[in-house]
């Protein structure tokens, strides 16, 4: 009997809305990215819905005509968990609730379930748990009925506090605790930073699952967690490397997504300011990624917000080994030449020409154009090496490709 409640709670629909600001296409491939997300999580995807609307229902985020659909093919799969793929209003949940008698799970609720399974440290188990508080304070509902009943005695009698009024209490005061130990983690955290002296500092940034980890292991001869599903990493590694004879420090940071939760953002700040501290940030693209030039446009939309999106960088498209590419026949005329179709030479002369030397091409698994990449890195930082310490003459030798003096 366990087994079977188990085997149906990671039973999972998925639902969505091709709205004017999405259309279908952009709407798979949110539900591709959630179905994702889903198996992350350890559920198991079995549906897909989506309706046209001009904007998600204020009520019910799909019409009731949908719910009922949704409703009736729940009831007779023995589906567990509805997840939806924008975030859910407290009032949208409880109107949800009512009609599908299942769990129901928004986008930002699945991605934090996920930091929770993926949190190892004490840091990033703290600020996974704040972002869920956070989250989970409006949209609290008799959550705890151990607080049904209130404590007798003098001064406590009287109509009391409701029991989503206690819960909400306790939520409250756990936030604050856990801000404080964020603070205290923060600090902690600035004295290791400190500590580190004026070593360059670089950054790996980019969307998940595009191969961080790895090319932090085969940069860094270290063996930092690397995992093809999303936030494999959550903790921030922090190597120390050589090119040549230029010491600096690598960065692996958390990986970005689309519709990343506020509250991820802003209790993440300590892991963050890894990037907004460091002094030249590698921007891993997956390039065999249909959607690639998105997720590039997610990247630097967070790092806009964290005002990191200034910085010196250089966009290195990994994964050249997985890229694929349709291909026309000589003998067919009629079909229109689209990105769909472009080899890596293409890409290569379009909007990336014009990022010259910022722009390398690498396999971090087959370990493909290392070398260039380790050139361009160490010419990178050498120059911020120059500005930061004018007199070390040996930086201005010159070596052949094993880092020999000439």
């Amino acid at each position: 009997m366990i087994d079977e409640k188990k085997a149906i709670s990671e039973k999972a629909v998925l639902i969505a809305v091709i709205s004017q600001q999405q259309n279908e296409e952009k709407t798979e491939e949110y539900l591709d990215e959630l179905e994702f997300l889903t198996t992350t999580a350890g559920g198991v995807s079995v549906k897909r819905f989506t309706q046209k609307l001009e904007k998600p229902h204020p009520k019910t985020f799909i019409g009731t005509g949908k719910l009922e659909d949704v409703q009736r093919y729940i009831e007779s799969n023995n589906i567990g968990t509805a997840i939806f793929d924008d975030e859910l209003s407290p009032a949208q949940i409880r109107n949800i609730e009512k009609v599908l008698d299942c769990k129901i799970l928004d986008r930002t609720n699945l991605i934090l379930d996920i930091f929770a399974q993926r949190a190892q440290t004490s840091s990033a188990k703290t600020q996974v748990e704040l972002a869920q508080c956070q989250y989970l304070l409006p949209r609290l509902t008799r959550l705890w009925t151990h607080l049904d009943k209130q404590k007798g005695g003098i001064g406590m009698r009287g109509p009391g506090e409701t029991e989503i009024e206690t819960d909400r209490r306790i939520i409250r005061d756990k936030i604050t605790v856990l801000k404080k130990k964020l603070l205290t983690i923060d600090k902690q955290m600035a004295v290791q930073r400190k500590n580190r002296g004026k070593m360059v500092r670089v950054a790996l940034v980019g969307y998940t699952n595009v191969g961080k980890s790895t090319l932090m292991n085969v940069v860094s001869k270290s063996d930092v967690f690397a995992e093809n599903k999303l936030f494999a990493t959550l903790d921030t590694t922090v190597r120390k490397v050589v090119i040549k004879n230029i010491p600096f420090l690598l960065t692996d940071t958390v990986g970005f997504i689309r519709k990343l939760p506020t509250q991820l953002v802003e209790s993440f700040k300590s892991t963050l300011d890894e990037v907004r501290e460091a002094d030249l940030l590698l921007h891993v693209v997956d390039i065999s990624h249909t959607n690639f030039e998105d997720h590039i446009a997610s990247v630097n939309k967070i790092l806009e917000e964290i005002d990191s999106l200034n910085k010196p960088y250089i966009l290195v498209f990994n994964k050249i080994d997985a890229y694929t590419h349709k291909t026309i026949d000589d003998d067919d005329i009629a079909t229109e030449k689209t990105k769909e179709h472009f080899s890596l030479d293409d890409w290569k002369n379009t909007w990336m020409n014009e990022l010259g030397e910022n722009c390398l091409f690498i396999s971090a698994l087959e370990k493909e154009n290392m070398e260039a990449f380790r050139e361009k890195v160490f010419e990178e930082v050498k120059k911020i090496h120059i500005r930061r310490f004018p007199y070390n003459d040996y930086l201005y030798y010159e070596y052949d490709k094993d880092g020999k003096e000439l």
